[in-house]
């Protein structure tokens, strides 16, 4: 389901489910214990205590997934604030990471 509206500042915005609900579980692309934290996806790496990048098969395609976890019960689960991005998405921003880079070191 996919829905175009304006943002606050007027530019047109066009947007579908996921980009606001991380995917859901799956057990096709599965690395870790059926009774681990991690059983839907990769955990590529953990980027901060409560945020990690996951990548994950979700309808059939590959996100990689950068999000913030809580702890609920004991067990870690994904929480509303991150960005799931599919691979077209993932190779632009891995392309321009000596751009970012340069940025970064002309600012600090």
């Amino acid at each position: 389901m996919s829905y175009r509206g304006k943002r606050k500042d007027g530019e047109d915005q066009a947007s579908d489910e996921n980009e606001h609900a991380p995917p859901k579980k799956t057990s096709k692309f599965t690395a870790a214990a059926a009774d681990s934290d991690d059983s839907d996806g990769i955990v590529v790496c953990e980027i901060s205590k409560n945020r990690r990048v996951t990548v994950r098969n979700w309808n059939g395609k590959i996100w990689v997934d950068i999000r913030e976890f809580y702890v609920k019960d004991g067990k870690q689960l994904p929480g509303k604030k991150g960005i799931s991005l599919s691979l077209d998405q993932w190779n632009v921003l891995r392309d321009h990471a000596e751009e970012i880079d340069k940025v970064l070191a002309d600012n600090s």
